[in-house]
């Protein structure tokens, strides 16, 4: 283990700085921005609304779309081409599953919500910061929720577990492991759980506790914008 002070300076298990606030895009139906360290994520929601076509639809729920981009010099590491691919179609899926168990659609029959994240600046993180956001706008958009979500990176670098991984951590010079966690916050459902690269069983226990715990940091964020936007009356 040779991994034993942060090139950031922050402890092991100790988030970036965060900031998030909902309502920010005026037309939407719901919307929030989340940043963890230089990672920013806006989310917009649109719906419920009819979808089409209509073959599409399910007569029991309403459907859930969600579409992740990354602008193109948005990224520290190499230019992000413009439009879609398949990294981004990867994670749009996986965050969409992470964010259905804490949704009831099933008062929406043939109706869809969309959900837009975008993603103007990137330093690691990207997934778990538009799942933050995400979550913030479905509950702004006023999408009846049975539970929240909340998303954490952690990761094990040269031998030793970290939470909520840079890109410099995630491009160190040595063995690394990033593992993205979403969890719904009152269940401690794991909704989403990948791994690049490897690790044993008793880091993978410590990589849950470690992610559990930035997950309570980050909802008490998440929480704390939503109310603040509803008690100022916006």
């Amino acid at each position: 283990m040779t991994y034993t002070k942060r090139l950031d300076g922050r402890e092991m298990d100790q988030c970036r700085e965060m900031e998030a606030k909902a309502g920010v895009i005026g037309r939407a139906d719901g919307s929030a921005m989340f940043r963890t360290g230089k990672t920013i994520a806006y989310a917009a929601v649109y719906g419920p609304r009819n979808l089409f076509p209509r073959f599409l639809q399910n007569p029991e729920k309403g459907i859930l779309r969600v579409n992740y981009n990354m602008m193109p010099f948005s990224s520290k590491g190499e230019r992000v081409r413009p439009g879609g691919s398949r990294r981004s179609k990867e994670i749009a899926f996986v965050t969409k599953n992470a964010l259905l168990p804490a949704l009831d659609l099933s008062e929406f029959p043939n109706s869809v919500v969309d959900v837009f994240i975008e993603l103007p600046q990137t330093d690691a993180g990207t997934r778990c910061a538009g799942i933050n956001a995400a979550a913030i706008a479905l509950a702004d958009a006023g999408i009846p929720m049975k539970d929240f979500v909340a998303s954490v990176s952690v990761g094990k670098v040269d031998g030793t577990v970290v939470l909520d991984l840079t890109y410099d951590e995630e491009a160190y010079d040595g063995p690394v492991a990033d593992i993205p966690i979403a969890m719904l916050t009152r269940s401690g459902e794991v909704t989403l759980l990948q791994m690049d690269g490897e690790v044993n069983k008793e880091d993978m226990k410590k990589i849950l506790q470690l992610g559990q715990k930035g997950i309570n940091d980050i909802h008490k964020l998440q929480v704390k914008v939503l109310k603040e936007k509803y008690q100022s009356g916006e």
